[in-house]
């Protein structure tokens, strides 16, 4: 996949994950920017996720790898929720 490609899958991951995880929203430039890294350490985590249960890898835009890369951004926020909430 190309660079263009991995940054629309960062941006479907993050925004869906976004979506099904409350938590505090941030607007502008940098909420986007947040998305599309979150979306990405997701695409990440959900292949490595997939490749361990024998689903495959992300590495393409297609159903399966949008899917791995959505679990993977819940995974990821869901760690970094638990992380702010350790350090308040």
């Amino acid at each position: 996949m190309g660079l263009l490609s991995w940054l629309v899958l960062g941006l479907i991951a993050g925004l869906v994950a976004q979506l099904i995880v409350p938590g505090p929203s941030r607007g502008g430039c940098t909420g986007l920017i947040v998305t599309i890294v979150v979306g990405l350490a997701g695409a990440v985590v959900g292949g490595f996720i997939g490749v361990q249960l024998g689903w495959g890898t992300v590495d393409s835009l297609d159903l399966r790898s949008i899917g791995l890369a959505i679990i993977g951004a819940i995974l990821v926020l869901l760690v970094l929720q638990a992380l702010r909430g350790a350090a308040d």
